[in-house]
């Protein structure tokens, strides 16, 4: 929460105690342990700024009703330094608290103040976190999931860091195993193809026309020479001409859509140097392994899994999950990140137990392991659900999204809804330029301030930094609406990384929007009172400077 918010309430609760303990030494109260208790924003605001149910919550104690015990509190209270203008004691024996005219003009002015830094906080202590999100296999184009997993794992580092924790963006790149193995394969098949008849694709292999492509232009470089050279050399050979190609083209096409990775991390470093090996032994030295039927079994059972799973093949082959294991190992333990956060797509839910059972064999705390299961995204045109099908290369990739629908709008609506629910792009909307569309909605709010500041300074009334007493009269309900919501973003953006949902920012934003809208409809900013003109421009100023904040965190242009 902001600091004036977490002030008033510090304030309420030290007010409540004190009077408390002056009552007990009046004799008014007995002898009584005081609990903790809620100091809360009510549902209407209309009933105060906060409800606090410390007399309900002291009554055993003090052995008294209530009420009575709120009355004996505000009789015994000081409200000499606070914020609060005046109480009410409501019901069984809540006490609602009044804040008064300058601490909403301190909020304004707090926001000013702080500029770009407002909604900040030191609520992560500079702990390490390590973002991995998108990670999508170098072996195609960027489907619409990654579309989703970008804007979300992006805008989440992005909350994580005004929350303050050290954050850091990763992709984990998967240039080894079944995958690469699979890619090879399509790549040779596409090449024979060029100078040979009779060469099917199996059904489970590549069949886009990106690998076409790269088989082309690997023949147009080399001709038909390989043809002649065993399949390993071959294959070889158009994984090291297409691969490089590909990951460059997941880095243009991520970087357009204003991702910017501290990492980019390849699952062959963990082969190379070793640590994917290295895991093995640790697991074999934990004592949760077992061999049968020549294969490397880890006892995921032990853990709480449903089933154990195979680490080596009886062939001598590591499975996929032994450099994923690597992997979070290095996260952890190797590079000393506090916590691991993956975004990955729903159908990981049974592979997260899995590896978390490996890490605690391992002796590493699961917990800090925390994993965001997103959901698929389907795409809406004319009412309409669009089906492709990736197995064809008929699937819409993320750079074909972006050609037909504004960046903005993109990375707003793929944080619309918490990860873990299904959502529905609708591509018509997302172009619109009407208030129905919600990136459209907010980013005209803040045009409307602009324009209020730009249309007042043409007519030479330009804004100045207002006094606290100045500010003290914006007390009109719209206006303390506006300033209450406010407000809240430094606690919106803290509630956000707890809970890893960034889509609680979209929310804000355009409730933050209507609210001004609101606001702007029933408060005329330009007046005759020159101060209460001045205040009003000094509340559209700091509106502009919380929407672009937020907008700012999740790189939509305001």
């Amino acid at each position: 929460m902001s600091v004036l918010v977490s002030e008033s309430k510090k304030q309420i609760e030290e007010l409540l105690i004190n009077a408390a303990k002056t009552a007990i030494e009046k004799g008014e109260l007995c002898e009584a342990e005081l609990a903790p208790f809620k100091v809360e924003v009510p549902a209407d605001r209309k009933n105060g700024d906060y409800a606090v149910n410390a007399a309900m919550v002291w009554a055993r104690g003090f052995k008294s009703a209530p009420r009575a015990i709120a009355e004996k509190l505000m009789a015994n209270a000081s409200f000499d330094g606070t914020f609060i203008e005046k109480y009410e004691i409501a019901g069984p024996g809540f006490i609602n608290f009044f804040l008064s005219d300058k601490y909403y003009a301190n909020i304004v002015a707090d926001v000013i103040t702080k500029g770009d830094d407002y909604g900040k906080s030191n609520f992560g202590e500079g702990k390490r976190v390590l973002v991995e999100f998108v990670s999508a296999n170098p072996t195609g184009p960027m489907h619409i999931g990654n579309a989703r997993g970008g804007a979300l794992g992006d805008c989440l580092a992005a909350v994580m860091s005004a929350a303050g924790y050290y954050t850091e963006r990763e992709f984990y790149i998967n240039d080894a195993g079944n995958q690469i193995n699979k890619f090879g394969l399509s790549l040779d098949l596409r090449y024979q193809q060029i100078y040979a008849d009779g060469i099917e694709m199996p059904e489970d292999s590549y069949h886009g026309e990106d690998i076409i492509a790269h088989a082309k232009a690997f023949a147009e470089i080399n001709g038909d020479k390989y043809m002649q050279a065993d399949e390993a050399t071959r294959r070889k050979a158009l994984v090291e001409f297409a691969l490089p190609k590909n990951i460059q083209g997941l880095k243009d096409d991520l970087g357009k859509y204003r991702i910017k990775y501290d990492t980019w991390f390849r699952e062959s470093t963990l082969h190379n140097n070793g640590e994917a090996a290295r895991i093995i032994e640790l697991l074999k030295q934990s004592g949760h392994t077992y061999t049968q039927e020549d294969a490397l079994w880890f006892k995921a059972t032990d853990f709480g899994c449903d089933k154990d799973f195979v680490l080596v093949r009886a062939n001598g082959v590591p499975t996929y999950v032994v450099p994923d294991i690597a992997y979070h190992y290095n996260k952890l333990e190797v590079r000393k990140f506090d916590k691991a956060i993956d975004i990955l797509g729903a159908d990981h839910h049974g592979y997260v137990p899995r590896l978390k059972a490996a890490l605690t064999a391992l002796g590493v705390d699961a917990n800090r392991l925390d994993v965001v299961l997103m959901q698929m995204v389907r795409l809406v045109r004319d009412g309409e659900v669009i089906k492709a099908s990736k197995r064809s290369g008929k699937a819409i990739t993320l750079v074909t999204l972006l050609d037909e629908v504004p960046i903005d709008a993109a990375r707003f609506f793929f944080n619309l809804r918490e990860p873990n629910s299904h959502f529905d792009f609708d591509l018509d909307l997302a172009v619109s330029e009407s208030n129905s569309n919600p990136v459209f909605y907010v980013q005209y709010a803040y045009a409307r301030i602009c324009s209020i500041l730009r249309n007042l300074q043409e007519d030479g009334v330009q804004k100045r930094d207002c006094t606290a007493e100045e500010l003290c009269v914006l007390n009109a309900p719209e206006e303390r609406e506006l300033i209450i919501h406010i407000s809240a973003l430094t606690d919106e953006i803290i509630q956000s990384a707890k809970s890893y949902d960034p889509a609680r920012l979209t929310h804000y934003v355009n409730e933050l929007a209507t609210k001004f809208h609101k606001f702007y409809a029933a408060c005329r900013v330009k007046g005759d009172d020159e101060v209460l003109t001045q205040a009003r421009l000094n509340l559209c100023y700091a509106t502009g400077i919380v929407i672009k904040n937020v907008l700012d965190m999740m790189k939509i242009s305001a």
